[in-house]
């Protein structure tokens, strides 16, 4: 009874081998990185969601672009709705200044929007999907590397069975029931990497459906030749207009 009591989570780690440490050891980083991007990516999208929410109350209700210009001049673009919208008046005003200097350049005012928006977005959606390969990568993995553990636990339960010469129940149950549990191990792991997976994944698949219904939006804004002052207030630095990236 004694002996049955002795085993369990604390005896299998003490008493197991190098490959099945190194195996836990694994496993413990897997869990820290995935719980780490999971509650930085959850936090992150939800202020940014609040962010966007408070532009897009400001960007409907201001009575032009120029005062759109101004806030985006003076409030630099810290969520993808407002970083599309600087971006895309930046891209007007450079092509009202210098035309179609090089080639990426070329073409329309409406076409160089039109690669502006896109570029932006294409930004955004690189940065949202940052580290999800990742935890997609721990989500699918997880179970396999604690079923690995398992069969090494197992393999190694029965040599030691074998070279004792005993076959009972009691002492195969034991050790077998103790490699087990580097399959629940697994199975922790990889449950929350694969929900927050899926839902940082539909998350971000939700505001970026937004962003493109926005950038049409704003693309016919842009469109309608309504002119925007190259600077919009003498106490504020004009929009970039070499249309650099976020940071």
């Amino acid at each position: 009874m004694d002996a049955t009591q002795a085993l369990g989570v604390s005896h299998f780690v003490v008493h197991a081998d190098g490959v099945a440490k190194a195996i836990l050891v694994i496993m413990l980083i897997a869990s820290i990185v995935s719980w780490y991007l999971i509650v930085t990516k959850a936090i992150g999208n939800l202020r940014a969601r609040r962010r966007s929410a408070r532009f897009l109350d400001f960007f409907w209700n201001a009575p032009s672009l120029n005062e759109v210009a101004i806030k985006l001049e003076s409030d630099h673009p810290d969520e993808p709705f407002s970083h599309l919208a600087y971006h895309g008046i930046a891209a007007v005003r450079h092509h009202e200044r210098y035309g179609a200097n090089r080639l990426n350049e070329a073409g329309s005012a409406s076409d160089f929007v039109t690669r502006t928006l896109r570029k932006t977005i294409d930004e955004e959606t690189a940065q949202m999907e940052s580290g999800l390969t990742i935890l997609a990568s721990i989500g699918s993995t997880a179970p396999f590397v604690g079923l690995f553990g398992t069969v090494w636990g197992i393999y190694h339960a029965l040599l030691a069975i074998g070279v004792s010469g005993v076959g009972t129940l009691d002492k195969v149950a034991g050790p077998v029931g103790e490699a087990l549990i580097m399959t629940a191990i697994g199975l922790a792991v990889a449950i929350p990497a694969v929900l927050g997976y899926n839902f940082i994944v539909r998350a971000n698949r939700v505001t970026l459906a937004q962003l493109d219904a926005f950038a049409h939006d704003l693309f016919t804004f842009l469109g309608t030749g309504a002119k925007i002052e190259p600077q919009a207030s003498p106490n504020v630095t004009p929009l970039n207009p070499t249309l650099s990236t976020r940071g």
